[in-house]
């Protein structure tokens, strides 16, 4: 699939995707309603929140920035619906031992503002992205390079001892090699991120100016950016990339809500939407007919536990026992029937579907088993208080079924539990990040390169950036560096099928259903897909004269 997603925090309850194969790869419109003259130069609108940034390639984790920054940056790889590597601004990317690699440059490629990608742009890139100073919330992904210890350091508040890391070498204009600290069978995956993007010179001379003004070698180049309004991105016609768009651009424009996009929608307003609000999915389909998207995609919902706040670390850490508990207590499958009416499908496990690795009914522990739950918690010490509360963003379409899972919770179990609504997605974004989450909270996570290791590596190690809950296990660590150490990609995938299973042992968060992409278009376009990370595929829409 084309345009791999740039982050992962998911914003909304409903979302779109791919068809669920080996690494998933569908369409949701193979030509309906496709009669009529196409205008190449034809601009379509879709719906967006306010990014919760600046759009950075190191600093871009959630699906608002990330939807704009798929456009306008192209990474040196990306992957195909099995899970093989499709190469992009990469001419190749190999090794003999996967610690080692070397990276050829396809040559040719320029940045918008006409300067040429070459080694450097991406080397130069990867050094800012990790160095403390500036404080990218991506840093963590290039800890897998050697060096990165000295331009990153764990202690609070050190200072690096290098700008630059050890294990990047640039051999010509169009050649760098990557120094692992030890073997990792799937780093070639990892590099279809949008965090491993190039950057241009410019970029250094003014880096606040930059995330407002981005300047990238995707598809499309930034033309505006008008606060919480809307974000225009038009068609770069010196791509070389073999993703070239067949429109002249996009605007995404700014909604509060899922609701006043589906209307917008239904009105002509808007052209494509991510999402549907839940009140709207009993009547999406009868309402859009052949323009409405129903389909899976690489994503799970969750309920991540903030291991911060003083409801489990006081007067001792939390036993991981009640949170299985509080696990067994919810009905997905009633949920996912009536409040999400279908569009969702109970987890058995961590890992996402479509992904290598995935493996069904990983766990017991996603069973609705009443009993069960009120045993656990007891064996468990208890829930504090015997009340909990789940944090949500209310702009998502999330409220409807935080309060179902609280109803089941609470009659299973008699823990209180109530939600904990923020107005929007960076609202409660802040709260994670700041930590002043009180209790539990909603999380989303879609993938990033379609291996087992990035549902559970990229969460729940300790340091990762996507691991905002404060988990920490020394035990589970040393269990993912010995999976990420194994000597072929197979060998690392059973390992992390194993540790997922051995995850129930600590319950960093409960798993509760995975995505769908539940979505549609206007009569305005067509060739209208979603990729395997739910977002739509920005080059391959056409646009109706």
């Amino acid at each position: 699939m084309r345009g791999a997603k740039s982050a992962k925090w998911v914003a909304g309850a409903i979302v779109v995707a791919l068809a669920a194969t080996a690494c998933g790869g569908g369409k949701s419109d193979s030509g309906k309603g496709a009669a009529g003259a196409v205008d190449p130069n034809g601009i379509f609108s879709i719906e967006l929140g306010e990014p919760e940034k600046p759009l950075y390639t190191g600093d871009t984790m959630e699906s608002n920035g990330s939807a704009v920054m798929a456009g306008l940056f192209s990474t040196l790889v990306d992957y195909k619906a099995d899970g093989s590597l499709e190469m992009i601004n990469a001419e190749s990317v190999t090794t003999t031992d996967s610690k080692t690699w070397t990276v050829k440059l396809k040559s040719g490629w320029t940045f918008h503002d006409g300067t040429p990608v070459t080694s450097k742009s991406f080397v130069d890139a990867w050094n800012w992205n990790a160095n403390v100073k500036n404080a990218q919330g991506l840093a963590s992904w290039f800890a897998d390079i050697k060096g990165f210890d000295k331009v990153h350091p764990d202690a609070e508040g050190a200072k690096p001892t290098a700008d630059k890391l050890e294990g990047l070498k640039i051999v010509d204009d169009n050649t760098f090699t990557i120094e692992l600290n030890t073997a990792v069978p799937y780093f070639a995956h990892k590099l279809a991120y949008i965090v491993f993007a190039p950057l241009p010179e410019s970029f250094y001379k003014d880096t606040t100016a930059a995330g407002q003004k981005p300047v990238g070698n995707g598809p499309y180049k930034f033309k505006s950016w008008d606060h919480k309004k809307q974000i225009e991105i038009t068609r770069f016609d010196g791509y070389k990339g073999p993703n070239k768009a067949k429109n002249g651009g996009v605007v995404f424009k700014n909604y509060t809500t899922l609701e006043a996009a589906y209307e917008d929608l239904k009105s002509g307003n808007v052209d494509v939407l991510r999402q549907i609000a839940p009140k709207d999915l009993p009547v999406y389909r009868q309402d859009l007919g052949d323009r409405a998207v129903d389909q899976p995609y690489s994503a799970i919902q969750t309920i991540a536990v903030a291991f911060y706040a003083d409801q489990w670390k006081k007067p001792k850490q939390v036993d991981p026992k009640v949170i299985q508990g509080l696990s067994m207590a919810i009905d997905r499958a009633t949920i996912t029937k009536t409040v999400l009416n279908g569009t969702r499908e109970p987890a058995t496990g961590w890992v996402a579907k479509g992904v290598l690795g995935y493996q069904p009914n990983a766990l017991e522990i996603t069973k609705f088993d009443p009993a069960k739950a009120k045993e656990l918690i007891k064996a468990g010490g208890g829930v504090p208080n015997n009340k909990i509360s789940i944090q949500y963003n209310a702009d998502g379409g999330h409220k409807e079924w935080v309060e179902a899972v609280c109803n089941s919770i609470q009659q299973s179990t008699g823990v209180q539990c109530v939600g904990d609504g923020k107005p929007d997605f960076q609202a409660d974004l802040t709260a994670r990040k700041t930590q002043q989450v009180k209790s539990l909270y909603r999380s989303g996570w879609v993938l990033d390169y379609p291996v087992n290791a990035n549902f559970i590596s990229d969460l729940f190690r300790t340091g990762a950036g996507g691991n905002q809950g404060g988990f920490s296990n020394k035990e589970l660590d040393a269990k993912i560096a010995a999976a990420d150490s194994a000597k072929t990609l197979d060998e690392s995938v059973k390992a992390y099928q194993a540790i997922e299973k051995d995850l129930v042992n600590y319950m960093p968060s409960i798993p509760l259903w995975y995505y769908k992409v539940n979505a549609g278009y206007s009569e305005k376009v067509s060739g209208v897909a979603y990729g395997q990370d739910g977002d739509p595929i920005l080059t391959g829409v056409e646009v109706k004269k």
